[in-house]
């Protein structure tokens, strides 16, 4: 948002938020911190970030549009400054991604006002975090695939299925939780929960092991396990109503409600420096014509990306056909993995060193953020899928056989 566009509150509450970051700088992470919430493995990282962000919280930056009645700021158009604010500072990032721009926007618009005041203000502080239950291992981008079942049984409902490349499961207090109510109807046949699963009977979460080393990724394995119909979101059958919400979110279309730290890492900056400490054959990179030309290229595709997010804030460019939220899903992906690709590239026969080896350039960011790029381009639907959408819903192309 631009600082001429603010009105006199939003003008305050920029500065105010500007002071209190420079102010409450956190202090040195105790461990590594990876380089986005969906990667945090350790008790040690989840303590530190989870302390962030129930610090941030308290100080007004997280959940600032919130109706105040569920654990908000109750304000209009302060979550936007803050998050720019936070960027702006380099501050970690918030450990719970997932309730804060999926979990709480999507309680907000489809749950009860009982539901907003049991859900909400956890999810803003961070004292309950939340994980995704949509794919499954046969129905990853094809979402109305889903095959884990919940049975009516009285006022409970009983669920059974395995839930696959579940972020944050192992730390999560809660799910939402898509799952099949009738099999008679695809979509109609779905309805979504929000689930329990710290610590619930039935309810089994196993780490899977990246490439990286790295298990912030799990599966979770329902059997018989019992949800009350009082974590039922929305109608029974409107599941996929609901899923749209969270993945409109999801996908960037809408500020997240609850808010949240930006991107800390500036690629441009990083890349440049990179570039003027690496050397081959005796000659800095950053004097490598080449090099230069491919920084200024990744420079210019940034910044084209920076601005085309404005437009995802005008409504009429949003609703339909949603090409914005499903062009910048596509985009944000591949642009984050070259950017790393670019890094690699710089370091050359350096970027094979691990993160753990001290004469690693930038502590083997790069060879790791490239790695785990590729999980962005498979998240929130395949970056193929997207483009199959993108083709027919917005191009009005036929579909492909």
């Amino acid at each position: 948002m631009s600082e001429k566009n603010l009105n006199q509150d939003q003008a305050e509450f920029q500065q105010y938020a500007r002071d209190w970051l420079a102010n409450n700088a956190p202090p040195p992470p105790p461990v590594r911190l990876p380089i986005t919430a969906i990667e945090v493995m350790s008790v040690e990282q989840r303590d530190y970030l989870q302390d962030w962000q129930r610090k941030c919280y308290e100080a007004g930056l997280v959940g600032s549009d919130v109706p105040t009645d569920y654990g908000g700021g109750g304000n209009t158009g302060f979550q936007r400054i803050a998050n720019q604010e936070m960027s702006r500072a380099g501050t970690p990032f918030l450990i719970n991604v997932i309730g804060l721009s999926m979990a709480v926007p999507t309680i907000l618009v489809h749950g009860t006002h009982e539901q907003k005041q049991k859900f909400v203000p956890g999810a803003l502080s961070g004292e309950e975090i939340w994980c995704q239950g949509f794919s499954e291992p046969g129905a990853g981008s094809d979402m109305a695939n889903q095959q884990t079942f919940a049975k009516k049984q009285g006022d409970d409902w009983v669920v059974n299925g395995h839930k696959v490349w579940t972020s944050l499961g192992h730390f999560a207090k809660w799910m939402i939780l898509i799952a099949r109510t009738s099999r008679e109807h695809k979509y109609d046949g779905l309805t979504y929960f929000l689930c329990p699963i710290e610590g619930h009977e039935g309810v089994t979460v196993r780490p899977l092991v990246k490439m990286t080393g790295e298990t912030g990724f799990n599966e979770v394995l329902f059997e018989d396990a019992v949800v009350s119909d009082t974590m039922r979101l929305d109608d029974v059958g409107k599941g996929w109503t609901v899923a749209m919400t969270t993945l409109t979110h999801e996908r960037g279309a809408a500020e997240g409600a609850g808010g949240g730290g930006g991107d800390t890492v500036h690629p441009i900056e990083q890349l440049i420096d990179l570039s003027r400490s690496s050397y081959r054959d005796g000659k800095r990179m950053a004097d490598d014509p080449v090099i230069r030309d491919r920084i200024v290229q990744q420079a210019i595709t940034n910044e084209g990306f920076r601005q085309s997010q404005k437009r995802a804030r005008v409504p009429a460019l949003v609703d339909h056909p949603m090409r914005i939220p499903l062009q910048g899903k596509v985009t944000i992906t591949e642009l984050i993995q070259s950017n790393a690709r670019l890094g690699v590239d710089i370091a050359g026969a350096a970027s094979t060193l691990y993160k753990l080896d001290e004469a690693a350039p930038d502590a083997g960011h790069w060879p790791l953020a490239y790695m785990n790029s590729y999980g962005n381009t498979i998240a929130a639907g395949t970056n193929e899928i997207q483009r199959n959408i993108l083709g027919e819903r917005v191009l009005g192309m036929a579909k492909s056989k």
